[in-house]
């Protein structure tokens, strides 16, 4: 990966680039140095820290108003959003005046639009509320081009084509320049039904002049009111675009939100039953990260010189023709880290809170970021923490995740992967008036392996990195009169999924598309005896599907992972229980082609004598007894220096209640967006 240290080393060499632009050496000498000679990257270390205070999104004031809410959860809830552009503060300053910089970004909303957009809160049917939500998403981007670099040649909503359109109709005839903005707004977690679910190939343009495919298998045709089933249990899902092949780009841009369902246990109200912390004391922050210009507007890599460029293109030795690729973008990269750390749209805030008990409901939403959670006390009046002496980790509850409460456990550490949300209780009494507690990041700035902190080796870190830390919590407000009565031992303990399952097998590869760029894919692994030659096989998202449920049946699915990173896998429908973990051996005795979308082939390698499982439990780091929708599908070691590759195997149990077509994908955006998504038919 480029480094800013290699940009200013090279900015010197830009000149020459203009005398020998053959040289290879030049050349990419060349296009980094104009990065840093058109001041084109924000410098993270020099942007403030700790200065802005965070949103809370379950602020009142956050909060969709429907027709029938004054704020608080909504009993009968039918919003009307808008997605739309519009321009926000995210506490970035012009490092030469010192004033802030405005951001264009693209956000839901109502009157106005935001970033994140607001949270929309309801409550479940069990505790009085509607039986569904109903949101009607009004795509509004009309843009003339995507506010990101847009790489035409993945498979995405405008090139879909003749058997891959289902339709019949020729999508290489729209474009966004005509078009607008494609969109398919997905309720991550949501139990909802197919048409409502944000099914890649359900995106529709602004004012639905251009309609998805799938959108010609729904009784009545195209709507854009979703319908969304609130009879579950309280849990945080959160919404964000999945539109085909550009859902890492319209969610970069902004289009992301929380969703909160309260039940009659957990009603997001002080005197709750559980006695857990509710507002001002339940705290909601969405997490990203992202690269900006200097000027404040967003940046994402896509061209030869830009960051990751020489990692994932030119380092694997893709080859990218000129008459699709001029200027060698812009192309889609295996993974996105940026350098700066934004919660709920703000750099690196902070919090102003109580001495007492704070319920945090936190939410990956980056697209390959896996974090590594910790808090620490520090100097109040230092920033930076290689120059702060930090205490020893304070201990904290999860006491839930993605679809609600689980069993508590007090830890010091949190896997974080893209896509999950935990349920986090910390009491900041446990610290003197007056201090700062910083949010830490373990995790490093590249794939996540499973290895964090001092494990990670230096190339695993970005120079002079400030990923490392994510907002601050002063402890300066005096305490209330509010009762504190949070008792981890009153909570309910997480029962599992009932009932007897059958087992189905899938699994994760590491191919190469058809111009030599990393792929990531989803597959099968065969039945029966897994000790033979060529016993799995890797899938594009077109082809045939493979997942075919009962309606109302309950499947253990077996992931199998082949490749050298961990994956967050996600089931759209269902929640699950994570069960078990095993690791075994391998081997790859050659390679399978894999189909593209546009007639090219790739690769991807054949996996033979899948034998000797071992249990592979997790560290105290994973929170896993809670109802899922994301599970971490870790790797074994691909690449041992002696003896075969081994893998790693996780096992998931769910009820498939829904019938239709539903998918299931990993949740690092760079990945579903390049093909690691599969369709999984119930019924």
């Amino acid at each position: 990966m480029i480094t800013r240290r290699q940009i200013l080393k090279y900015s010197a060499f830009a000149a020459g680039a203009y005398l020998l632009p053959n040289h290879p050496f030049l050349r990419q000498a060349h296009a980094v140095a104009l990065l840093s000679n058109a001041g084109l990257l924000s410098d993270p270390a020099l942007q403030p820290k700790f200065v802005e205070l965070a949103p809370n999104a379950l602020d009142p004031a956050f909060l969709f108003r429907d027709l029938n809410s004054d704020g608080h959860p909504s009993k009968l809830p039918n919003f009307n959003v808008r997605l739309s552009e519009t321009e926000q503060q995210t506490g970035l300053v012009n490092l030469r005046n010192k004033k802030k910089l405005s951001t264009r970004v693209w956000g839901y909303g109502n009157k106005t639009v935001s970033w994140p957009g607001q949270t929309i809160q309801v409550v479940s049917s069990s505790a009085g509320g509607a039986d569904e939500t109903v949101v009607r998403w009004r795509n509004e981007l009309q843009s003339r081009q995507h506010l990101l670099p847009l790489d035409t040649n993945v498979h995405w909503c405008y090139s879909l084509h003749g058997e891959h359109s289902a339709n019949g109709v020729d999508y290489r005839n729209f474009s966004i320049e005509e078009n607008g903005v494609p969109i398919s707004t997905h309720l991550h977690g949501g139990n909802s039904d197919f048409q409502f679910d944000g099914n890649p190939e359900f995106f529709y343009s602004p004012f639905a002049r251009v309609t998805g495919p799938q959108w010609d298998f729904v009784s009545g045709g195209f709507t854009d009111r979703f319908r969304y089933n609130n009879n579950v249990p309280a849990n945080h899902l959160w919404y964000h675009d999945h539109a085909l092949g550009i859902t890492r780009l319209n969610v970069y841009a902004g289009l992301a939100g929380h969703y909160f369902v309260r039940d009659e246990f957990d009603t997001g109200e002080v005197n709750n039953p559980l006695d857990l912390p509710a507002y001002p004391y339940e705290l909601a922050y969405l997490i990203q990260d992202r690269m900006f210009t200097e000027k404040g507007a967003l940046f994402y890599p896509a061209f030869p010189g830009d960051p990751a460029y020489a990692d994932f293109i030119t380092g694997e030795g893709a080859i990218l023709p000129p008459e699709l690729f001029p200027n060698g973008g812009p192309t889609a990269l295996a993974e996105f880290f940026g350098d700066h750390i934004v919660v709920n749209g703000k750099i690196w805030p902070k919090a102003n809170v109580e001495p007492r008990h704070y319920r945090l409901r936190l939410a990956n939403g980056c697209d390959s970021r896996f974090m590594v959670l910790q808090f620490v006390a520090v100097d109040p009046n230092v920033t930076d923490p290689k120059h702060f002496s930090a205490g020893p980790a304070l201990p904290f509850w999860v006491i839930g995740s993605d679809q609600g409460l689980g069993t508590a456990r007090r830890t010091d550490a949190l896997v974080f992967e893209p896509g999950g949300r935990y349920d986090v209780v910390i009491d900041f009494a446990q610290v003197p008036a007056g201090s700062r507690i910083i949010m830490k990041n373990l995790g490093g700035d590249t794939p996540f392996g499973g290895a964090f902190g001092d494990a990670l080796a230096p190339e695993d870190l970005f120079d002079d990195r400030q990923t490392d830390r994510i907002m601050a919590f002063d402890v300066v407000r005096p305490r209330s009169s509010v009762p504190d009565n949070f008792d981890p031992g009153s909570l309910p303990s997480y029962a599992g999924v009932a009932g007897v399952a059958t087992t189905r097998r899938v699994a994760l590869f590491e191919g190469k598309d058809g111009f030599g760029r990393l792929q990531p894919l989803l597959g099968t692994v065969k039945d029966g005896n897994l000790n033979t030659q060529n016993v799995a096989t890797a899938y594009a998202w077109f082809q045939p599907t493979t997942e075919t449920p009962g309606a109302d049946e309950t499947e253990i699915w077996e992931i199998y992972n082949f490749t050298a990173d961990a994956h967050p896998i996600h089931l759209h429908l269902v929640n699950f229980e994570i069960l078990d973990r095993q690791e075994f051996e391998y081997q790859v005795t050659g390679s399978q082609p894999t189909p593209q979308h546009d007639g090219m082939m790739g690769e991807a390698p054949e996996i033979s004598s899948v034998r000797k499982f071992s249990p592979a439990p997790v560290g105290p780091e994973y929170f896993e007894a809670a109802p899922r929708d994301m599970v971490v599908a870790l790797p074994g070691n691909p690449e041992p220096e002696s003896g075969n590759p081994t893998g790693q195997m996780v096992r998931v149990k769910a009820r498939f209640n829904k019938s239709g077509q539903y998918v299931w994908h990993c949740h690092i955006l760079s990945h579903e967006d390049h093909e690691m998504m599969r369709i999984f038919q119930v019924g």
